[in-house]
């Protein structure tokens, strides 16, 4: 299933009845039962009613998933709103600013297998919700030490997306990949996926190696651009290489380096010389890795205790407000615990 969100703009009611009805009936696709479909209507009934009663709109992103088995709906629901100045307090049952039952964010918890909020006075709100087809099944954790998040949209009008990302583990450690085909659309599209296929297939344990192999894997498509970031246990280093303008930076605490990637384009032109960047890996480092989607002008410290948050609150924060609307956007973020 492809790993991409759909989104869509609300700015009014119009368009609620129409992604309540798609959510719907993907939530039937993926096997959901007729009552859980209707607990999944609920919690985008008060996430887009929501958006417009104390927004003026925003942003609803949806993906379905297949994973060992289980199948899952992910929705981001973002918006630039006044924000929430107390979540706690308005996460209960029964508390409401518009003189109503108040059962609009603790119904969402509620009902979903997963729901993480974050908001700011002045923000505004991001929201993420996980439903499960069946509402006990736990939350399958992230293997040990490494927890990630990466959301994926196409460019407007487009029905693939020509970003793309993998993540291959091993007992020896784990090894990224996010890549940008040229331009947008099906061309674009077959591009990342011939990338991520090679990374699939190489062997290679250093990154530089393994961006060659991808280069000779995507010769027969328009190209990409692309950034490995590999971690090996036992040397407890990162070795990050990237051809082209994919944005890499790691954080700990207060302290951030944005890694430089080479000029390029894999399956066209690499340059003969290449070098890898070797850096410690460390107990609560975030790494962020994005696609030319997003702006580059961000610090996570700008937003307050933003560090603290799940890969999740933290992706879809740096989409809301980086997102340039042009092109196909990506954003992975993973927090080593």
């Amino acid at each position: 299933m492809d790993n991409t969100f759909s989104s869509y703009k609300i700015e009014d009611r119009s368009l609620i009845a129409f992604i309540k009805r798609e959510i719907h009936n993907l939530a039937l696709q993926l096997g959901f039962s007729p009552h859980r479909a209707a607990e999944t209507d609920i919690i985008v009934a008060e996430l887009t009613s929501n958006l417009i009663k104390y927004a003026d709109g925003g942003e609803l992103l949806y993906r379905g998933t297949q994973m060992q088995g289980r199948n899952e709906i992910e929705i981001f629901c973002l918006d630039n709103g006044v924000g929430i100045d107390n979540v706690v307090k308005i996460m209960s049952d029964g508390y409401s600013t518009s003189n109503t039952l108040g059962h609009g964010l603790g119904s969402i918890k509620r009902l979903s297998n997963d729901f993480q909020i974050y908001s700011m006075k002045g923000w505004g709100t991001v929201q993420y919700v996980k439903i499960c087809e069946k509402a006990d099944m736990d939350i399958i954790p992230n293997p040990a030490g490494f927890n990630y998040s990466a959301l994926s949209v196409n460019y407007p009008g487009e029905n693939v997306c020509g970003d793309g990302y993998y993540i291959k583990q091993s007992a020896n450690g784990f090894k990224i990949f996010v890549g940008d085909g040229l331009g947008h659309g099906v061309n674009a599209h077959e591009a990342v996926q011939l990338g991520i296929k090679a990374f699939q297939r190489s062997t290679a344990e250093d990154s530089i190696e393994i961006l060659r192999d991808i280069h000779e894997g995507v010769k027969k498509s328009r190209g990409l651009v692309a950034t490995v970031a590999c971690v090996d246990y036992k040397s407890q280093n990162w070795n990050i290489c990237g051809i082209g303008n994919i944005n890499t930076r790691i954080f700990r605490g207060l302290e951030n380096k944005t890694y430089s990637p080479y000029n390029g384009i894999l399956g066209l032109n690499i340059p003969r010389t290449i070098n890898s960047t070797i850096v410690p890996y460390l107990k609560h480092q975030i790494i962020v890795m994005h696609s030319d989607g997003l702006r580059t002008r961000w610090n996570l410290n700008d937003m307050t205790s933003i560090i603290k948050q799940s890969p999740h609150v933290i992706a879809s924060s740096l989409y809301k407000d980086n997102m340039r609307g042009t092109d196909d956007a990506t954003v992975l973020v993973g927090k080593i615990t």
